[in-house]
């Protein structure tokens, strides 16, 4: 903890906090630091529960994510507080879990909007690399009841998977343009030179423009 908080930079912390992360450490000197740790589940689990966001990304990077229980992995999620930790341990530590599975359909359908968030996450996941067994246009018929409306964090997960299923999957993708055509959600959403807008049909055309014929 005394090496984290010796990391801290105090203009890191405030473009950070602009997007809900309290926290003012480099994410490349935190990336070098687990490197020189190296894989520690009991570190990770006391780094976890000190509830401090960069002992928390520290301790994603450092433990074994296959080691963690269900109802762990669900706790841990329903505690993370800030969108880096969130989108961290979804990424890094849920989707290489044997129970990944069974959470992404308990979390899809909880009412806690950044809970969903996570549910649609490893529903993208599954969609871009292991899409058998999923109901695809019932997944659009979601998007296009609820997404409009969706809180912010549920809202960008299920628009990701709108575009995914539209760039993954030629027979949909008329739908998932038209459907990201007439919602219009991050239609206006700022966007850095050199990068792809997350304006579904942008992000479809584009991708699938990148694809090898």
């Amino acid at each position: 903890m005394a090496e984290l908080a010796g990391l801290e930079d105090p203009k890191i912390r405030e473009v950070n906090e602009k997007h809900g992360d309290d926290h003012g450490v480099n994410l490349s000197k935190l990336r070098a630091l687990a490197k020189r740790l190296k894989t520690q589940q009991e570190l990770a689990c006391r780094l976890w529960e000190t509830d401090d966001t960069a002992a928390r990304l520290l301790a994603i990077l450092i433990c074994r994510p296959k080691a963690f229980e269900r109802d762990e992995l669900d706790v841990m999620v329903r505690g993370a507080r800030t969108p880096k930790v969130h989108d961290w341990l979804v990424n890094y530590v849920v989707k290489k879990n044997p129970h990944s599975e069974e959470l992404r359909l308990t979390w899809s359908a909880d009412p806690d909007p950044v809970v969903a968030s996570a549910g649609w996450a490893l529903t993208t996941e599954r969609v871009t690399k292991k899409p058998e067994g999923l109901d695809l246009a019932g997944l659009l018929d979601v998007i296009e009841a609820e997404m409009k409306d969706a809180p912010d964090r549920l809202q960008w997960a299920m628009n990701h998977c709108l575009a995914q299923i539209g760039i993954e999957h030629a027979e949909l993708r008329a739908r998932a343009i038209d459907i990201g055509e007439r919602l219009e959600v991050l239609k206006d959403y700022p966007t850095s030179p050199g990068c792809t807008s997350p304006f579904a049909p942008i992000w479809i055309t584009e991708m699938v423009r990148r694809q090898p014929i």
